[in-house]
């Protein structure tokens, strides 16, 4: 997978995450606007942590190969 299909992976992973936080909740009838900050904390907490998920699978299936995942995740 190039990196280019992996970011639209991630991105596409990050977006399901956060329409499940919001249809468990009932608000996917509502705009964005109306949502509040806490809320919006939440869906950026579940995409992070889908990213991370991610992250980790992909090092795990191929370590040290992906050095800019590793220093990301690893500080």
């Amino acid at each position: 997978m190039t990196p280019d299909e992996w970011q639209a992976h991630v991105t596409r992973e990050a977006a399901k995450e956060i329409g499940k936080w919001l249809e468990a909740r009932g608000r996917l009838d509502r705009p964005i606007a109306s949502l509040r900050l806490t809320d919006l904390d939440a869906m950026a907490s579940v995409a992070i942590s889908r990213f991370i998920v991610l992250a980790s699978h992909k090092i795990r299936e191929a370590p040290g190969t992906h050095q800019d995942l590793e220093n990301l995740l690893m500080g």
